[in-house]
């Protein structure tokens, strides 16, 4: 008889975002019409100047090996990057460039994580975190913030949710998928707590710049030696330069914790692609002209979805401050029947309304909370406006795809 498998690979869960994405993408390649609202990433094209750093490289022949944790160059422009933008002054021996920000929160997680060691995590939360906290052998610590408090965990339970065993907490802000933003004060008060108790940060932010109506953005590592000492912070070019695709994102640490990420790093992806990270070094260090215009665009999106959202009987949500997501309430409609079909939660909701009116949204079961769905906004106006219109009509159970087109 074969061997099992391991335990930890059998309690990692499939992302309910991919097996989303992928009903919708096969929806689409069938030729039904579909709307998607699942996509993490930005609609818009890669800046030009930044494709042309790309294709400079390759003509350069810069398609070698480079050292594990990035070229000496791009570690630079993120040490300027972390001062202009973020006040924490860091060396280049600090900065561990990786295969996108998720992979530099696995290196982390692994880094400082040991077998049942605990993680705090803020619910509502990116799906992944709790399954990366698993992969490198901790125990989540899920502690839920409500709505009613903009979906932000409060100094209060952060302390309560300490115990002997507590590793590090992890943050995300902007949020995904609240888009909430943790104000300089919120962040202080969790920085005078992880002194406290010494406990580390990984700080994800990863969306700082699509921030909106005036918030800051605030690196909790910028607040003090001791904090900064015990943070590991997360960032990376494909929200912010429309790079999901390029995959770099990088770590921000003390040396130690960074030697240690390379080393680990080293052993178990190499370097990230060679390429990707010229394209990232033009990223930092070309005009940021086109920031500004996708924000722009993105904050128009909100506010007519959100407007229309909470226009519409049965759904809720509140204005998110950064990202591009907007938490759709749905609380109103559990237990009710629609098409046949009691909504018992939001996996129920999204599959029927992929179904019946073939809008694809984000459950939020994956995130923390079966109350929610998630809508992304990185999306074209005119996809926002036809599924939010499908949304009423499903709500009203008048939807119907053949006459959809006469009824507008």
């Amino acid at each position: 008889m074969k061997k099992p498998i391991s335990y930890k690979a059998g309690m990692v869960q499939p992302s309910p975002t991919l097996s989303i994405d992928e009903r919708f993408k096969s929806m689409k390649q069938q030729g039904l019409d579909v709307v998607g609202f699942g996509a993490g990433e930005p609609d818009f094209e890669t800046p030009q100047y930044i494709k042309d750093a790309a294709i400079d490289a390759i003509n350069r022949g810069k398609t070698r090996y480079t050292p594990a944790s990035g070229i000496m160059r791009l570690k630079y422009a993120i040490c300027d990057k972390l001062r202009r933008d973020n006040n924490i002054v860091y060396e280049p021996k600090d900065i561990v460039v990786s295969n996108g920000a998720k992979h530099s929160v696995f290196n982390a997680l692994t880094t400082i994580c040991n077998p049942g060691e605990e993680v705090i995590l803020p619910s509502p939360y990116w799906v992944s975190y709790s399954e990366l906290i698993r992969m490198a052998g901790g125990i989540p610590v899920i502690v839920k913030a409500r709505e009613a408090d903009h979906f932000k965990m409060s100094a209060a339970q952060l302390r309560a949710a300490i115990t002997p065993r507590t590793k590090a907490l992890l943050l995300n802000t902007p949020n995904n998928p609240t888009g909430m933003v943790y104000s300089r004060r919120e962040l202080e008060e969790f920085a005078e707590i992880c002194v406290e108790y010494g406990l580390y940060v990984i700080s994800d932010e990863i969306y700082e710049k699509i921030i909106y109506d005036g918030h800051e953005h605030v690196s909790i590592a910028s607040l003090g030696d001791e904090i900064k000492d015990q943070t590991i912070t997360i960032n990376g070019v494909s929200k912010a330069y429309a790079m999901t695709g390029w995959r770099i994102g990088y770590t921000a640490s003390n040396e130690e914790i960074a030697l240690m990420m390379s080393n680990f790093q080293s052993h178990s992806a190499s370097n990230p692609n060679s390429i990707a990270q010229y394209a990232a070094y033009a990223a930092y260090t070309g005009p940021q002209d086109e920031v500004a215009k996708m924000c722009a665009a993105f904050k128009q999106r909100r506010d007519y979805m959100v407007e229309r959202i909470n226009s519409i009987e049965g759904v809720s949500c509140i204005m998110p401050n950064g990202a591009f997501y907007v938490m759709m309430n749905i609380k109103e409609l559990l237990g009710q029947s629609l098409y046949g079909v009691v909504i018992d939660g939001a996996d129920t909701f999204s599959e029927l309304l992929l179904d019946k009116a073939r809008v694809a949204v984000v459950p939020c079961t994956g995130f923390g909370t079966a109350k929610f769905v998630r809508w992304s906004y990185a999306a074209s106006m005119d996809s926002i406006k036809e599924g939010l219109d499908r949304l009423e009509l499903f709500l009203k159970e008048k939807y119907d795809d053949k006459k959809h087109s006469d009824q507008f």
